[in-house]
């Protein structure tokens, strides 16, 4: 079996991590409302401006940063983003106003945006003819990180305060260091992978081919489904926590643990292993 047909476990776990680091260290601001409406005074209508400054980087910007990273590959962009990450969480944890919150809520976002394309070509790049056991994987990882952000929120942020982000800041300079070595091996040995998968691809004739209508309509669908499923998910996020604690009088605490254990349920426990692919 030729080696660049095998599964590399070692980039694919480490890019896991790094996504599990990452959607924790995302998911700390809206685990963290709670303690900023109190400290900063803010309305529902603030909260959820905050959010959809986030969102409009975290996600709307995605697109854009995929596409570029389609006709260009970035091998380093993986470090890159988790420096806006860490940047996001340095400017919420210092933020002397609302506009603070604000600007740190897009940086933050930012660090997505540019962590999330190439991170999931990593991902398929090292799954040896396994992209369903790679995406699982990495999903999982992301899923849970973002349930690990209230349990970070209810035994550090609340303790501590909002300047505690700061100090979750610095593990997103470890996912840099990390990172920058999978940056390397993309950069000698991923590039590679890609150029063998296009070339498989190419020599293949696929069955059942989809018309470019039905892969419109397919590709529609698709969006509409993962668009609500985002938007409830964000609103339970954003506003859960506070419901929990006006309806059920629980402490602040204890609602960040039940945010925590909707969130857990999202991630899945065991990834499907599945069968290998015969394509990469």
């Amino acid at each position: 079996m030729r080696g660049t047909n095998r599964t590399a476990f070692g980039v694919l776990f480490s890019i896991c991590f790094c996504h599990l680091n990452n959607d924790m260290l995302q998911s700390l601001l809206a685990a963290a409302y709670p303690a900023l409406k109190i400290e900063f005074h803010l309305s529902f209508a603030q909260i959820g401006l905050v959010t959809l400054a986030y969102q409009l980087t975290a996600s709307l910007l995605q697109p854009i940063v995929g596409l570029y990273a389609d006709r260009r590959p970035t091998p380093f962009s993986l470090p890159a983003g988790t420096l806006f990450t860490f940047t996001g969480l340095l400017v919420l944890a210092g933020a002397g106003g609302y506009a603070g919150l604000m600007t740190g809520a897009c940086i933050l976002g930012v660090g997505s945006s540019v962590f999330h394309p190439e991170a999931s070509r990593v991902a398929r790049m090292a799954s040896g003819g396994r992209p369903g056991l790679a995406q699982s994987l990495f999903q999982v990882g992301g899923n849970v990180g973002s349930a690990l952000g209230p349990l970070g929120a209810a035994f550090v942020v609340l303790r501590w305060g909002r300047h505690a982000l700061g100090g979750f800041s610095l593990l997103a300079l470890v996912s840099t260091a990390i990172l920058y070595g999978v940056g390397l091996w993309y950069r000698r040995h991923g590039l590679a992978r890609v150029a063998g998968a296009l070339e498989a691809s190419n020599s293949e004739a696929l069955p059942g081919r989809l018309t470019a209508t039905q892969l419109r309509a397919s590709v529609a669908v698709l969006m509409t489904l993962i668009f609500s499923k985002f938007v409830y998910l964000a609103s339970f996020t954003s506003y859960y926590t506070f419901y929990l604690m006006h309806h059920f009088r629980i402490s602040m605490a204890s609602a960040q643990m039940h945010l925590f254990a909707l969130m857990a349920v999202v991630a899945p426990l065991l990834p499907s292993l599945g069968s290998r692919s015969t394509s990469p």
